[in-house]
């Protein structure tokens, strides 16, 4: 039977007048169907009659480890409660309940925190696993089922916390393959970085040299200790941060020095990026213009407290010829929250399988709604309001640039860099509105001729 290559699209002839589509975007498997739509169990592990169909039921047995659902999974009513939990999610194989393991989370930096001797290292775009001398069990508690081969030289008798790694930008690969439980050969291409002990009760400095010599010992073929860094102040932590970005990483992580292994969220350990990341459901499939004439323009999206808006940039040709399933939740980038709660500059990062739910943003979330009811109340009637952004792209050879531009009355706004990155931000104020709106309109013309496309905006 068939398979479907990732990133490809096929359809297939059901009951509806026009034929269903059937999707693999990251290993994760698709159908248009409402069958597939409206189950509850999480989005790797759907099936439905035309995936069968077309791929065969052995394979789609295989890829969903070893059994096919009987019917389309609906939420099932937990004992002693009026909730419901979908079918498969936070749950263990036997079915029961599980909390995840005692793990360690992080804070973002603010820079009244003086990193200056902390440890530094490379914040890795990959799948948290916390290694129980067992198996390797995720933030939720749900089992990652890697083969005996990629297991048998890791230590029985020490608890590990670390990353199951692929590459840089590698992530959504890397998900695809240690979420299934076949136990496949694509596990050779994960690594697992270690860069804990959360069972040893010592300092920081001390953990990683015990987890550097066991490894050493033990010399396991898919595990390594990840590399960490004294950080000599804000001017190399910078630095540090923009070659890290420059190649494609996520940041860093940063470790206070002398400190003991902490359960739950620490000032302990730091998140430092250039922009932030958050989680929306994908509402809608907004179609292209132009250059991307027939295929995604961008995604309507919704963020857990309803506000919506839409990311149009970000995307690969892959991924705009086939998108996030609507009803999906994605991840994006984004430099700050407007006044009204809108991420500003949002960039699409990756589809989620790992979560159902959308979680809030933490980061101004609150103040950003408050603040609106002043903000209204603070302008002048007849005051200019800002357009909305112009998002453009460019891509030729190994050169992919965005440009954006805002006009606010007398001032125009443009950002522009690599996609992927904040870029550069500048103002220019005019004597005149008119003035400005001339100014806007002939540098979206000139970006036109330049070849740049619209693909969307905020």
């Amino acid at each position: 039977m068939p398979d479907i290559e990732d990133g490809e699209t096929v359809e297939i002839k059901g009951s509806a007048k026009d034929p269903y589509q059937l999707r693999n975007v990251g290993g994760v498997y698709s159908c248009t169907c409402p069958a597939w739509r409206n189950q509850s169990t999480a989005i790797e592990r759907r099936t439905c009659k035309h995936l069968r169909q077309y791929c065969g039921e052995d394979a789609e047995k295989a890829r969903l480890g070893g059994e096919l659902p009987t019917s389309a999974s609906r939420p099932r009513r937990t004992a002693n409660s009026n909730s419901t939990t979908p079918t498969g999610m936070g749950s263990s194989d036997s079915g029961n309940a599980v909390s995840g393991p005692p793990i360690l989370l992080a804070h973002s930096w603010t820079s009244d925190i003086d990193l200056t001797g902390w440890w530094m290292s490379e914040k890795l775009d990959g799948v948290r696993a916390y290694w129980d001398g067992e198996k390797f069990v995720s933030r939720q508690g749900n089992v990652y089922h890697a083969p005996d081969w990629f297991i048998e030289d890791l230590p029985r008798d020490v608890h590990l916390d670390g990353e199951l790694w692929l590459s840089r930008k590698g992530f959504q690969r890397a998900v695809s393959i240690v979420r299934r439980q076949d136990k496949s050969d694509h596990w050779k291409e994960i690594t697992y970085l270690v860069f804990d002990a959360p069972k040893i009760d010592d300092v920081f400095e001390a953990r990683m040299a015990f987890v550097s010599q066991l490894l050493d010992e033990s010399q396991p073929k898919y595990a390594r200790p990840h590399t960490h860094e004294r950080c000599k102040g804000t001017d190399h932590l910078r630095e540090e941060l923009a070659r890290v970005e420059e190649l494609g990483g996520e940041g860093l992580m940063l470790r206070k020095p002398s400190s003991k292994y902490e359960i739950g969220r620490s000032f302990s350990l730091l998140k430092v990026k250039s922009m932030h990341d958050a989680e929306a459901r994908v509402i809608e499939h907004l179609p292209g213009t132009g250059k991307h004439q027939g295929r995604l323009g961008a995604l309507s999206v919704e963020l857990a407290n309803g506000i919506k808006f839409s990311i149009g940039t970000g995307f690969s040709d892959a991924e705009r010829n086939n998108p996030p399933p609507i009803g999906s939740v994605v991840t994006f980038r984004y430099q700050e929250l407007s006044d009204r709660g809108v991420p500003r500059f949002p960039a699409y990062v990756r589809m989620r399988t790992d979560i159902e739910h959308v979680p809030a943003i933490v980061e101004r979330e609150t103040a950003a709604v408050s603040n609106a009811v002043q903000l209204a109340e603070a302008v002048p009637a007849g005051t200019a309001v800002a357009t909305k952004p112009r998002m453009f792209e460019f891509s030729e050879g190994t050169s992919n640039k965005f440009w954006e531009v805002v006009l606010q009355g007398s001032s125009v706004t443009v950002r522009f860099g690599k996609i992927g990155t904040a870029g550069m931000t500048k103002p220019k104020s005019f004597p005149t509105d008119q003035a400005a709106k001339k100014y806007y309109d002939d540098l979206i013309v000139e970006k036109i001729g330049k070849g740049y496309c619209e693909v969307g905006g905020t």
